[in-house]
Order: C-alpha cells, then structure tokens, then sequence
C-alpha cells in the first residue's frame, strides 16, 4: 500500500501526457493539411525573430501596461513550473523535495518562485479587470461573444488557483517544518507563503500534512489539466508562438506573393519568340486553383498563423476597416479559420482518416465575400501582431480566387481592370485621349 500513490501518481502522468502528444499529433495533421510553403531560407534572421519576438516580446510592450503584465505573468509560470521536474520526480519516487540537496541554490530558487506567483497573481487580477469591470472595447467585438470570451475568463481563473494551490502548498509544508514533523525536512526559503503560517498555527500535523498533500495533488493535476486544456484554447500560442514567429514573413510587408502559373503565362505573352496557339505538352501539369477557397487551399504557415492566434484583438483595434464600421475584422479572419481546419479535422478523423465533401468551404460559410472586400491592405494588423500573424495573406488569397475563379470582383474593380486592359490605364480614356482636359478653358 505505501507505493500506491506512487503508482497512481505516474498513470495520472501517463495519461495526461498520452492525451497531450495524442491532441499534439492531430494538431500537426491538421496544420500540413495545407500546401507546402518551403521556408528554409535566412536561417539566422529567423532565429533572430524567434528569439526578439517569442522569447523575447519586444511586439508586446508596444501598450506598455498588458506588455509588462503579460511578460510577468508568461516569466513567472514558466519559471515557476521548472519546480514541476520536482514534483514529478518526488510522485514517481515518493520523496519529499528531491533538490532540497542543492542547498543556498534551492532556497533561492524556492523564494523567487513564490516571489514570482505573487506577481503573477497580481497581474492575472489586473487582466481580469480589464476583461470584466474596465470592459476594453477589443474584448466586445462580435466574434468574442460565447466561448471566446468564456476561455479568455477561464485561463485567468485555471492560472490563479494554480498560483494559489502553489502558494497553500508552500505555506502548509513551512508550518509543517517549524513543528518538525517527519518526512518534511527544512528546505526552501518561503517569503510569501511563510504570511500564510497564522492561517496553520493552531493546525495538527495530520490536518497540515493533509492540506500540504492536497494542494501538492491538485497543483499538478491542475498543470496536466492546463496541459491538455491548450489544445482547446487560444492559449496554444504558448507552444507555438516560437515556430511561428520563425516561420514569419521575412520579405516587406507591403510585398505581395505572385502565382507562378500567371507569371509563367505572362512571361509567354511578354515573349515575341513565343506561339500563342501552340498547344500544351502532353504532360503538363494541371494548373492549380487560383486562390482560396477552403482550408486546404492556403499553405502550413498560414494555418499555423490560424492555430496560433491569441484572439489578444490588436489587429482588430488597429484596422482601419474596422475603426470606420466597416464587416471586417482580421482576428475575426483568424478565427474563422481556425473553426473550419478544426471542422475540417474532425471530419477526417469521423471518416477513418479520409476528407469527405461536407458541402461547405470557410469562403461563404465562415468568411464573407464583403468582409475580404473591406480590407484595403494596409498591413496594419500584420504589424499589430505580436506574434508574427498575418491575416493579409488569407485575405489577399480569397481574394485571388474570388477574381480568378469565380470573377466575382466588385463592379468598381472590375470596371478598373477592364480600363487597364483596354486603355494601359485605370481611367476610362483612350490613351490619345488624356491629355485633353489641359486644353480645357
């Protein structure tokens, strides 16, 4: 009996970090659904933003206040979660505070966590008020309504009762030192926790050793549950902000992609050596379609960029579109995205691995052809960003295939494209014709 918690300590690790790398693994499948976007170049610049950008968030304190709070609060529980190794360790082995060998180091460890879940406490109330009593407008777009706003409130909630749970363990197993009880050694410096001891003081030590136990066992259950629940939340950008930013866009931002085929067929149009009519080789490849229309029709990046979105609204708050009442909203773009390769995925898993035609595509069902004409390509969201998102090239690639496949353009635009092609110019005169308002009266 004494190895049963032992035993159920490492299958509640099992299986916790089975369901992890399962969800993992559909996460990836779901990602290379898209094209292939070869981004092997500039290695070193790459690397360079990854570390700048994730690690680093310079993009965040461009607003100082959520920059700073979101700094502390990603530092704190990354840094206070390195005392997870423990924890594992001590439920695999049934020892209590494994590292406390380290000694000056492990009380200097233990403080500045305990220093950090306070400030991390802090900041998750600060982001809390934000979110309900201040009500900060980015945060009450329509497509934040339902389970958006709900996970935003959730992961605050999850993060400060494992601060807390952090916390009561700590103080529990102080007062349990000073009492000298067996088992719980003196390790640790407590410069928080150590203000909980009046809450302890007139405690036995079965009821202390309870307490210390209890919030031990729900501390990193709660981390496996935060673990898993990632998948399901816009908090996966904890995991793939660093790729995402390695794979960002290293050209300029107002520099925009061309199809190869259309620059084939306009380098042959371009070449006087060139037959018009000849017919094409035998083996030639059918073009692929022009554009997007579905998920499978953009490249990983851009699904990635889906998958990795905060819904955080900067790019919302920062679009001119949006700013003047216009349908568009580029987060909104991100989303939708990601809610048909999430529909698109459980499909392939409900058909045995294989994509049946459910009758609909994210353009119409998801995405309005009026939200894509609305943009004006900006790139203000691209820059907003502060993760290396870009929601302009989903939009530039609906775009493509609503003009291409379907001509589908706006009468403007296409009245445009027609002067263009008849006159070399946007207006429509013929070109002997332009100069002629200079000899108006």
């Amino acid at each position: 009996m004494q190895y049963l918690p032992n035993v159920i300590f490492v299958i509640l690790l099992v299986v916790g970090i089975g369901f992890f790398v399962k969800n993992i693994s559909k996460l990836k499948r779901n990602i290379f659904l898209g094209k292939d976007a070869s981004l092997t170049d500039n290695k070193p610049q790459r690397w360079k933003n990854m570390a700048k950008i994730a690690l680093g968030q310079t993009k965040m304190v461009v607003r100082p206040i959520a920059g700073i709070l979101h700094i502390i609060v990603y530092v704190g529980f990354v840094i206070i979660n390195i005392e997870v190794l423990e924890i594992i360790l001590d439920g695999i082995f049934g020892t209590h505070r494994m590292f406390a060998v380290l000694g000056p180091v492990y009380d200097f460890l233990i403080g500045s966590f305990e220093v950090l879940a306070l400030l991390v406490i802090l900041a998750v109330v600060v982001f809390w008020i934000r979110r309900n009593i201040i009500k900060l407008k980015r945060f009450f777009k329509p497509e934040m309504k339902g389970w958006p706003k709900n996970d935003g409130n959730l992961i605050l909630y999850i993060e400060l009762v494992l601060m807390v749970l952090f916390l009561t363990m700590n103080g529990a197993d102080y007062q349990l030192q000073q009492m000298g009880a067996d088992h719980y050694a003196a390790a640790g410096s407590f410069p928080i926790s150590s203000f909980l001891a009046p809450l302890f003081e007139n405690m036995t030590i079965s009821t202390l050793v309870i307490i210390e136990r209890t919030a031990w066992w729900l501390h990193i259950a709660g981390i496996l549950f935060f673990l898993n629940y990632l998948y399901y939340s816009k908090h996966l950008h904890i995991l793939l902000a660093f790729p995402n930013t390695y794979y960002g866009k290293l050209t300029p931002k107002g520099q925009f992609k061309n199809l190869q085929s259309v620059t084939d067929e306009v380098r042959m149009m371009m070449d006087p050596d060139a037959d018009p009519y000849a017919e094409p080789a035998e083996d030639a490849a059918v073009p692929d379609k022009f554009g997007a229309s579905d998920v499978q029709d953009l490249s990983w990046v851009q699904l990635l960029n889906a998958y990795t979105c905060t819904e955080c609204g900067r790019c919302t708050s920062e679009c001119p579109a949006n700013q003047t009442g216009k349908k568009l909203s580029p987060r909104k773009i991100m989303m939708d995205t990601r809610d048909r390769l999430e529909e698109v995925g459980k499909n392939i898993d409900e058909n045995k691995g294989e994509f049946k035609d459910d009758g609909k595509q994210l353009l119409n069902d998801y995405i309005t052809p009026e939200e894509l004409w609305a943009c004006t390509s900006c790139n203000a969201c691209v820059q907003a960003c502060p993760i290396s998102i870009d929601p302009l090239s989903i939009i530039m690639d609906m775009r493509q295939y609503l003009v291409m496949e379907q001509s589908a353009a706006p009468t403007d635009l296409n009245n445009m494209m027609g002067n263009i092609e008849n006159n070399g110019a946007p207006w429509p005169f013929n070109q002997m014709d332009r100069l002629n308002w200079s000899k108006e009266s």
